[in-house]
This record gives C-alpha cells, sequence and structure tokens, in this order.
C-alpha cells in the first residue's frame, strides 16, 4: 500500500517533485512508528535543509524484487518521481530465490524507472551471518554489478552500522530498531544528495 509521507510531515508545495522509496519492511517501518522510520526522517531532512521534495513511501513488508516490480508501473504512473529509491533484495536471499531472479528484476526496476525519467538510487543489502560467507559475498557483489551496469549510484549497505549491532536491532535480528533509523538515513544521505537538483532547493 502506497502512502504519501509528505501527508504525515510537513507539507511541501504541490509542484514539488517527489523521491519513491520502493522498499520492503526495513522502509516501510516495520515494528516501529511509521513516523520514526528512516523515510519520515528523509521527509524531515530534505525540508529542513530546503529541498522542495515530497516522499513517497511505496514500501511493503514482505516484498521481493518481483513484487517490487509488480507494482512499480503504477507507482511511476500515479507519482512520476524524480528520483526512485530501490530497497529491496532482503527478501529474496532469505527465501533463497536465484540470483538470476534477483538480478533480473532489479534491473527491470531499475531500467522502468530510468525510461520514466528518474534518477535511481540502489540500496545494497546484506543477509544474516548464518546464510554463509561465500553466499552472503556473492550476494552484495550482486548490488554492485547493477550498479555499474545500469550507472546507477549505490547505497553500498543500507544497514551499515546497524546489522552489527544487536541493541539497534528488534528480538527478530532482522528489523532495526526506532533508534537505529538515524543512522540508516545517514547511510543513505551522502550518496541521494548528489542526485537532488537546485532546482528543487529552496532560494
Amino acid at each position: 500500500m502506497l502512502f504519501d509521507s509528505g501527508a504525515a510531515f510537513a507539507a511541501t508545495a504541490s509542484t514539488s517533485a517527489s523521491i519513491l522509496i520502493l522498499g520492503d519492511s526495513i522502509s516501510a517501518a516495520y515494528g516501529i512508528n511509521t513516523n520514526e522510520g528512516w523515510v519520515a526522517l528523509l521527509q524531515q531532512r530534505l525540508t529542513k535543509k530546503g529541498f522542495h521534495y515530497r516522499v513517497i513511501n511505496a514500501s511493503v513488508s514482505g516484498d521481493t524484487t518481483r513484487t517490487g516490480l509488480n507494482r512499480l508501473d503504477n507507482a511511476l504512473q500515479q507519482h512520476q518521481p524524480a528520483i526512485v529509491i530501490v530497497a529491496l533484495g532482503g527478501n529474496d536471499g532469505l527465501r533463497g530465490l536465484p540470483f538470476s531472479e534477483i538480478e533480473t528484476s532489479l534491473t527491470n526496476i531499475i531500467q522502468l524507472s530510468q525510461q520514466r525519467g528518474a534518477k535511481v538510487l540502489l540500496a545494497g543489502v546484506r543477509l544474516p551471518p548464518n546464510y554463509g560467507e561465500f553466499y552472503n559475498a556473492r550476494f552484495a557483489r550482486l548490488f554492485h554489478q547493477l550498479s555499474e551496469t545500469n550507472q546507477v549510484a549505490l547505497v553500498p549497505r543500507l544497514l551499515d552500522q546497524v546489522a552489527d549491532h544487536g541493541e539497534l536491532m528488534q528480538a527478530d535480528g532482522i528489523h532495526p530498531t526506532a533508534a537505529a533509523q538515524a543512522q540508516i538515513l545517514d547511510n543513505v544521505w551522502p550518496h541521494l544528495q548528489p542526485l537532488l537538483t537546485t532546482q528543487q532547493a529552496a532560494h
């Protein structure tokens, strides 16, 4: 289900461009209040820094890259985003889906977004250590390869400095706590900021 984070936070001008977040439970603020999630904090930071972007959170708990792709076309048509942040793949890995399927779905998500005129930021995902060093390394390498092949910006690890700190993770060991959300945003921001246009900044 889509929700417009601009409705939950400071309203922006109707002429503002939008940033679409296509993610799973990590971006859907699973287990915490929606207004505590990193996507909500992103809207607040953009507003504070004078960037006139409206953040649209199209993240759905449990989404795989395939189900995210299935929802993308409607979201692009409805919101016509200037930027799409793709934060999917964790559920694919947890379910052991083939790497070829993950790669194909993410490639289609990136290319469809680009065809609609959006810049793309891809968020790298890591799996729990119990999946093994070899599998995790291959999984991480997939996101770097997609970034290079499609020439899109990459957040190397969405949960950097979060997943390795038990106090920042919920009891399931998969979902970050409210206290971790600012760090997640800090992981995203340096890679998103270059994609923001000066036309959307306050003068």
